[in-house]
């Protein structure tokens, strides 16, 4: 093994789910903090830990909590891109089988509707992991907005619906373009939203150094808002508790490991109520 690659440490007192965990994550990653690409990532996303830390961190700190894989239900709220399934798949692999919430750019199209649908499918008294957000990509060299992927020569954008919004705000703003009253066509009706979702942050944008790195953070506090009406509203269904992990996935090419920067990791007791922040543990 290269010097310059430092592989997460089995702690002397673990579970067994923390065990069976690691070696999971480890059989076809090694952890590659303090690579040149580990510090390009972290450069331009500084809060940013690998999906093999992330996932870790997360089950240590659910496992305080009561979560075990046979009594959590795994739900997410991301983009459809299939580079999105890199996150998702981490956790399926822990927890099984994923109630998907989320559309294009990772909003939780699925509403209040598919939050009723997915509390109901909660173990008895069982518990609830909810990870929402949108992705970015973000090559090899170090550019925001883009990904290599597997089978595919150019460089492709990443999120496409995002920057697909974002270019239709920018149009807005500079005056090259008048907001489509008819923009919700059900043959397209989940970019449609997203066009209209991100209409606040124009301004917020459009004097950003990167717009490519400040757009997810402005997608995800659109999200945020819809994720809290849902949670809201939907609360008197919390079964045993539910935890919610909120951030910024950032895919990577087919040969470096995928980050995710958490924003928010809250636990909901059974009634609803939020009663413990739990971001410091990750």
């Amino acid at each position: 093994m290269p010097s310059q690659l430092q592989p997460l440490q089995i702690q002397q007192q673990q579970t067994p789910t923390e065990l069976n965990l690691f070696r999971d994550l480890v059989k076809n990653k090694i952890f590659r903090r303090g690579t040149p690409f580990d510090k390009l990532v972290r450069k331009s996303f500084p809060g940013a830990i690998s999906n093999t830390e992330l996932s870790k961190r997360v089950v240590n700190a659910l496992e305080k909590k009561g979560f075990t894989p046979e009594n959590t239900l795994l739900a997410t709220s991301v983009c459809a891109d299939e580079l999105a399934r890199v996150l998702e798949d981490e956790f399926v692999d822990i927890y099984g089988t994923n109630f998907n919430l989320g559309g294009l750019s990772g909003f939780p199209f699925a509403g209040n509707t598919g939050w009723g649908a997915m509390s109901a499918h909660v173990p008895d008294d069982g518990y609830c992991l909810t990870i929402h957000g949108p992705h970015v990509g973000i090559t090899k060299g170090g550019l925001v907005g883009k990904v290599e992927r597997s089978g595919v020569a150019d460089v492709d954008s990443c999120c496409g619906s995002a920057i697909a919004a974002s270019n239709y705000l920018k149009s807005i703003t500079n005056g090259e373009a008048s907001i489509n009253p008819g923009i919700q066509q059900f043959s397209d009706f989940q970019q449609g939203a997203v066009q209209e979702l991100i209409l606040p942050f124009g301004k917020r944008l459009g004097e950003a150094d990167d717009r490519m790195a400040e757009l997810p953070y402005a997608l995800y506090d659109s999200q945020e808002v819809m994720m809290a009406d849902i949670v809201q509203t939907g609360k008197a269904s919390i079964k045993k508790g539910l935890a919610i992990l909120g951030g910024i996935q950032i895919n990577t090419g087919p040969d470096t490991d995928d980050y995710f920067h958490p924003l928010r990791f809250d636990y909901y007791d059974e009634s609803g109520e939020k009663v413990a922040d739990m971001l410091n543990e990750l």
